[in-house]
């Protein structure tokens, strides 16, 4: 056990903890020094993502002490960069403890005399987004840990722009909170004595109908088109269930179907263990009412309502599609409606993150559409959102989305909507299903258009100290003895974005102009690649695959040979 972890341990059981829970931990792993060790050898790091982390005891971990000292950092950083009054905005989801770290939170900022603006119940991250910007805050948090497995929860940071925190940002409050002792140094106030002095006020019905709105503004469907497709939709037990239900029925969707097992919030995900739309278990349930009700489409948001799954009629079975197929769907329509209703901008704009899928470049292509590549995070297309904003040209982005089921078709908020997205994805259901069609035969229709493009990702959990020493070892090995080639493909060139440089292999060298983050991208002949970075949410080694080739065979079997060359490489 390290000297840090040790006495750390002793300074957390000589204090009156408020949570009975947490002193009881404490008390039971007294003789576990690894227990120990894993809980306190390190601050639950702060970054882009704000906090997450498994729940319980320790400065490794999420409770009301590390959110206490996040927000007494916030506020810090919020003082020195604002004068006068300071608004901030609060969401929290239906993971367990997310309304009791939400109204903890809310108790540093006003005893920091910072204003509170609270949503009275559980609503999705994008409306945490919406409200900061309808009423004017100076920024705000969102608790939740996103799809992550029940014992998990998080806390993200936003902007004054309503946009998730960039790099630069977090470093600066992550500054603030090093300097707080988490006992000795955070401002508390009771929420009800914070909501007597008027430091704390529930957000209003009016907000939650201005968002509603605002999502219903993006819709791109003609006036008397028959929507009378069957939908099976599930919040997974999260934040979604009330908004997404309402948009849709709002919009005209009437055969809306709820998975009962999963309608009702429920911080425990008792029927999918990992309630991520990524993962076929968490949609099983989905896939059964949706064969059962024979309906058009499955819909699936996640726990805090960023991101949609769906699924779809394929023959007598229910295909799940992926992120990028989503997103080239998706693209697609919103290009065919605009130019068709005559709303395309002037110079329009698409974007998608570097490991986004690269026909959706020559889909937006066609329509005249330029696309703008970021780094992996969302927060990268809010921010560039934003900077069209202070040049007044906002209505120029008309689409972005990324690999991990996230998509926003508006600027009326700054992160990923999957309560926009759930309504654009029905109303084009109901569009192709007015011609003929499936959503299956379109996609096909666009793969034969633009030849066969395998995208997937490859998740390899390292946990722990022993996981973060592991990863940082094999993106070493990557840089100091990259291989020259993988799954019997050469190496064309490496881009490294943590030391801004493309490097080819015929010696020349090429600078990258974009923010420096620890992820490579290897160019492979055949137009393959390899985008291998940490998740800076999860303990996991993300690997994202682009393959193309003449069938969808070739390219699984292509996919299996350069997946087998790196797992000996991370084994």
């Amino acid at each position: 056990m390290t000297e840090r972890a040790r006495d750390t341990y002793k300074y957390w059981l000589n204090q009156n903890l408020e949570d009975i829970e947490l002193t009881k931990e404490l008390e039971a792993i007294s003789q576990d020094a690894k227990a120990i060790e894993e809980r306190f050898y390190k601050d639950l790091e702060f970054g882009t993502g704000g906090l997450r982390g498994i729940m319980g005891a320790g400065t490794n971990r999420m409770n009301v002490y590390t959110v206490a000292r996040a927000t007494q950092g916030y506020c810090s950083y919020l003082k020195k960069k604002y004068s006068g009054e300071i608004h901030v905005s609060i969401a929290y989801d239906s993971r367990l403890n997310s309304e009791y770290f939400a109204r903890t939170a809310a108790g540093v900022f006003a005893a920091n005399k910072i204003i509170v603006h609270i949503y009275p119940e559980l609503m999705p991250t994008p409306s945490l987004s919406f409200a900061i910007r309808q009423l004017h805050c100076n920024g705000g948090i969102v608790i939740t840990a996103s799809h992550n497995p029940s014992e998990y929860n998080g806390y993200k940071v936003y902007g004054k722009d309503g946009c998730q925190i960039t790099t630069g940002t977090a470093k600066e409050i992550q500054k603030e909170i090093s300097r707080v002792d988490m006992f000795a140094d955070v401002a508390r106030m009771s929420f009800e004595k914070a909501q007597a002095e008027g430091l704390v006020a529930y957000i209003g019905k009016e907000t939650v109908d201005a968002f509603i709105q605002a999502v219903s503004e993006q819709a791109l469907c003609e006036t008397g088109m028959k929507k009378d497709i069957s939908i099976v939709y599930t919040p997974l037990n999260g934040a979604g269930g009330y908004c997404v239900k309402r948009v849709l029925k709002e919009n005209g969707f009437q055969n809306v179907y709820a998975v009962k097992e999963q309608e009702m919030p429920d911080g425990c995900f008792p029927t999918c263990p990992y309630p991520n739309p990524e993962i076929e278990q968490a949609m099983e349930l989905g896939i059964r009412d949706a064969k059962r009700l024979n309906c058009d489409l499955l819909l699936a948001t996640d726990p805090d309502c960023d991101r949609v799954g769906v699924g779809v009629k394929s023959g007598c079975k229910y295909l799940l599609l992926s992120a990028n197929e989503i997103g080239m769907l998706l693209l697609e329509y919103i290009c065919k409606r605009r130019n068709a209703g005559g709303s395309m901008p002037c110079r329009p704009l698409m974007m998608k993150t570097i490991v986004t899928i690269d026909m959706a470049e020559r889909i937006a292509s066609d329509y005249g559409v330029d696309t703008v590549n970021v780094l992996t995070g969302f927060k990268y297309i809010g921010e560039q959102i934003g900077l069209l904003e202070e040049k007044g040209e906002e209505e120029r982005f008309i689409f972005g989305f990324e690999e991990s089921y996230g998509y926003l078709s508006g600027s009326y908020v700054r992160d990923k909507d999957g309560v926009g997205a759930s309504l654009l994805i029905s109303e084009m259901a109901a569009y192709y299903k007015n011609q003929g069609k499936g959503l299956k035969e379109v996609l096909d229709e666009l793969y034969a258009k633009y030849g066969y493009c395998l995208n997937t990702l490859h998740c390899y959990t390292f946990e722990g100290m022993e996981g973060i020493k592991k990863m940082d070892g094999i993106m070493s090995g990557f840089r100091t003895a990259a291989p020259s080639q993988i799954g019997g493909l050469k190496v064309i060139s490496i881009s490294d974005y943590k030391e801004s440089l493309i490097k080819y292999r015929d010696g020349r060298e090429n600078q990258i102009e974009l923010p420096k983050s620890n992820v490579m991208k290897f160019m492979l002949e055949g137009n393959a690649s390899m985008v291998v970075r940490p998740s800076g949410t999860e303990p996991k080694l993300k690997l994202y695959f682009s393959i193309c080739a003449d069938t969808e065979e070739d390219a699984k079997q292509l996919e299996m040979k350069i997946k087998e060359d790196i797992e000996k490489v991370l084994y």
